[in-house]
């Protein structure tokens, strides 16, 4: 299953679309050792082992151990390293201001509290940035890859305001790898 993470973040895909991928994909299979007979891992199935490595604190610890493997074999980051970040949005919130002034000083407001399935449908992590006079919503996905094997060695979230220079210093290696 770790494989299909593997897959999963080289080529940014979503749950559904790993599945698909695997499905479709000779390649995906011949890389997971599963041939037409085999049964494939569905979304859920993807989502829930994903979600258990987060809980138990295994997902950074294995990618880390992949990384080392990976060096291992001869691909570490040779060319250089590339920092880059994304704009990740989420649906807009529509909050009332006293709602939102409480958001923005880290409280969660009671109109949301007292109902927790109201409170499951916002996010009050997210925050707005403008880019050339456009508005975003969301967070912002920073990654640290290398310029000759284009793998992502490295990842931070943030909110959108956060500056990009920010999660830099700890995203880049204090002993490169080449």
């Amino acid at each position: 299953m770790f494989k299909v993470l593997i897959l999963k973040t080289l080529y940014n895909l979503s749950d559904d679309q790993t599945e698909l991928q695997i499905r479709d994909r000779i390649s995906f299979m011949e890389f997971l050792g599963l041939t037409f007979a085999d049964i494939v891992p569905d979304a859920k199935t993807i989502w829930l082992f994903a979600e258990q490595l987060k809980e138990l604190g295994l997902e950074r610890k294995l990618f880390e151990q992949f990384e080392k493997e990976l060096v291992r074999q001869g691909f570490a980051a040779k060319g250089g390293l590339i920092v880059d970040g994304t704009f990740v949005e989420v649906p807009k919130q529509r909050n009332t201001k006293d709602e939102n002034a409480q958001i923005k000083n880290g409280e969660v407001p009671e109109t949301l509290s007292e109902n927790p399935h109201v409170l499951a449908q916002k996010d009050v992590d997210a925050r707005w940035t403008k880019k050339n006079d456009v508005s975003y919503y969301g967070y912002k996905d920073h990654v640290l890859a290398d310029e000759k094997f284009k793998l992502i060695r490295d990842d931070d979230v943030t909110d959108m305001l956060v500056h990009d220079s920010v999660p830099f210093i700890p995203l880049v290696p204090k002993k490169p790898a080449f």
